[in-house]
């Protein structure tokens, strides 16, 4: 007897959407391979300031209480590879608007959300690698935790989790401006002010009074103060709830923000035309 071939199973819509999600982020994957800019882009940046601050002056600059500066820093150093993968996340979705390759996406029988959500994964994937870079580079520099294993581990996975965050904060940017010489501008600033007006560099202390409660809650200093709690770094005490709870804090600053720009993005992409 002929064995009886039973019918294909239809994917479910979950497997359907993930394997569309794979094999975009692929496609973003093998563009960057052919145009490397971004991965420079959100590498160098935290490379630089953490040569520039952490190596050449790090005898100027004295840590709160004691520890080396280096150590303090690297916490900072870390989220920067999120922040600034906000701006080359933001153009190349506002490019791939402008150059009609939403319009081809739609046209082929695939889920709306796999394209954000491939977009998103690929540029993670490009963001943990300079990160890579990153830490290791601290590591020559002087960086060292003082922790086990997976309080080390879950370090990094904050930072992961802040720079998937970050990446959908850039989606919903350049679906929002469209213009990618107004987004650049705009990454500029998000970069600088996130940065500066945080625990990232100094101690949010010595900042005025006015501004003080701003720089503590932002989502930076949270994730930051973790970082170096997870790590064994010099952390500075005292201060409100954001310097008492900052794991609570951060991943409810993380969770709200994925909870706006998620349902956010997938709305104005429908709406984009």
């Amino acid at each position: 007897m002929s064995e009886l071939s039973l019918p294909a199973r239809p994917l479910s819509g979950l497997a359907v959407g993930l394997a569309d999600t794979f094999a975009l982020a692929g496609r973003h994957l093998l563009h960057l391979r052919r145009a490397p800019g971004k991965f420079l882009g959100i590498t160098l940046n935290p490379l630089v300031l953490l040569i520039a601050v952490g190596y050449l002056f790090r005898d100027s600059i004295s840590v709160p209480g004691s520890g080396a500066y280096e150590e303090y820093l690297m916490a900072g150093v870390a989220v920067q590879v999120g922040l600034a993968s906000i701006g080359p996340t933001a153009i190349g979705v506002c490019m791939d608007l402008r150059g009609g390759l939403v319009d081809r996406f739609r046209s082929l029988p695939v889920s709306r959300g796999s394209v954000l959500f491939g977009q998103t994964l690929s540029d993670l994937i490009v963001s943990v690698l300079g990160l890579g870079i990153v830490m290791s580079v601290g590591l020559v520099v002087g960086w060292r935790p003082h922790t086990g294993t997976l309080s080390v581990v879950a370090g990094f996975a904050l930072i992961v989790g802040f720079i998937y965050a970050m990446l959908w904060l850039g989606v919903l940017i350049g679906l929002l401006m469209r213009t990618p010489e107004a987004i650049d501008s705009l990454g500029a600033i998000v970069l600088v002010a996130f940065s500066f007006l945080s625990n990232a560099f100094f101690s949010v202390q010595g900042l005025p009074s006015w501004i003080r409660p701003l720089a503590e809650w932002n989502p930076v200093s949270s994730v930051v103060t973790a970082c170096r709690t997870l790590w064994g770094n010099p952390v500075v005490t005292g201060g409100g709830f954001p310097a008492e709870h900052p794991l609570l804090v951060a991943f409810g600053t993380l969770a709200a923000l994925l909870a706006l720009c998620v349902p956010l993005s997938l709305r104005a992409y429908r709406e984009a035309g």
